[in-house]
């Protein structure tokens, strides 16, 4: 039974997880922002513009006639340059999708906390109506011991201001969860999501962490980008040499003078002397500096994935180890029977019974802190 809720509320979060995916403004916007951005990738790929040109001129003397000039011609680039610009175009696209792929996962990750603090609330929310409802019955039973006068006014007081301090547990509770569930809708496009589950999934990490790391380092959308980002500069470097190299041109002339008319084909090389010096160097130079950022980034992100990691196997052994020695020590199934025996007065009651629902919020707040600190692991 308890694995049928916990299944049933990872699938709730999934749900929440894909609506929000759908409804997100800011993801919205993201991905036309990188539809834009893939298709001006796609520019620039092609040969120039063909160019066209005639000329009229008036001969002077006008015995000698007027003179037509007609030609067109189309120039072009090294022929191993225009593959390079569609691989580095292909590239930056696969870049951009990695951009959007990490703000995704950050998204989705601040409406998995946001359901993770929820099912808190709610799960704290049962225990504090079950509080508030054995404070009113403890309340209502000295109200009648006091008119009848069989307790004094301290005792009645100390019984009204326990049901006075649970009602405004329970209204508080109520105030914080409304406040996520507001966030919540922020983050779905402004469209409410009732989210009521109470019970945490039970969520497990894997003890290697080298291992897993290994499976992580390949999916991580930074990382990625960093390995992209060289590939780019790497081909940019052999695209710059590329462009140092002869262009060309080609086309069709004609020259008209009276009696005469010369026509054929042109063809032209230009000579890479000034235009594109110190490129090739520059994109060298950047290759090697972004091997660098590579480098520092995967050190960076190791570190920070092995001290989350080390959290999260702590917490997950201390929520494992508190849930069972509570469960093994708790007196709470005996305490309402020895305050209804009178063995206990109604201070002891109050106090033995606050240590109680301490005790489990303190649990509910473990449970909550490894599902966050898991949901942060997983976030890359």
């Amino acid at each position: 039974m308890a694995l049928g809720f916990n299944l049933f509320a990872q699938n709730t979060i999934d749900t929440v997880l894909a609506e929000v995916e759908k409804n997100n403004t800011s993801l919205s916007a993201h991905r036309k922002s990188i539809d834009a951005e893939r298709i001006g990738n796609k520019t620039g790929l092609t040969p120039q513009n063909p160019e066209v040109e005639f000329n009229y001129l008036w001969g002077n003397p006008s015995a000698i006639g007027n003179r037509t000039d007609f030609s067109i011609k189309q120039s072009f680039d090294f022929p191993t340059a225009y593959s390079y610009k569609n691989q580095i175009s292909n590239l930056k696209n696969e870049q951009a999708e990695l951009e959007y792929k990490k703000q995704r996962n950050e998204i989705l990750f601040q409406t998995r906390v946001i359901c993770v603090k929820l099912t808190y609330f709610n799960a704290i929310k049962i225990e504090l109506s079950k509080r508030q409802a054995n404070a009113l019955q403890v309340a209502d039973a000295y109200k009648s011991k006091y008119s009848a006068g069989e307790v004094g006014i301290l005792e009645y007081n100390k019984a009204q201001v326990n049901l006075l301090n649970a009602n405004k547990e329970v209204e508080n509770n109520e105030i914080e969860s409304n406040a996520l569930l507001s966030e919540l809708a922020m983050l779905n496009g402004g469209n409410a999501i009732n989210f009521a589950d109470s019970l945490f999934s039970m969520q497990t990490i894997p003890a290697d962490f080298e291992q897993w790391f290994t499976l992580v380092e390949a999916k991580n959308p930074l990382l990625q980008w960093v390995k992209q980002e060289i590939a780019i500069s790497e081909k940019q470097a052999k695209l710059n040499t590329a462009m140092s190299l002869p262009k060309f041109y080609g086309g069709f002339m004609s020259e008209k003078v009276v009696g005469q008319q010369f026509q054929g084909v042109t063809v032209g090389i230009t000579i890479p002397i000034w235009e594109n010096k110190n490129t090739v160097k520059y994109a060298k130079a950047k290759t090697i500096a972004t091997q660098s950022i590579e480098t520092d980034a995967k050190l960076q992100f190791y570190n920070i994935m092995k001290a989350t990691h080390i959290k999260v196997v702590a917490l997950q052994n201390n929520v494992t180890d508190y849930r069972s020695k509570l469960a093994l020590f708790s007196n709470s199934a005996l305490l309402e029977k020895a305050f209804i025996m009178g063995e206990i007065s109604l201070t002891e009651y109050m106090y033995e019974l606050s240590l109680y629902y301490e005790n489990i919020q303190k649990l509910l707040e473990m449970e909550m802190n490894f599902n966050v600190a898991f949901a942060e692991l997983m976030k890359f």
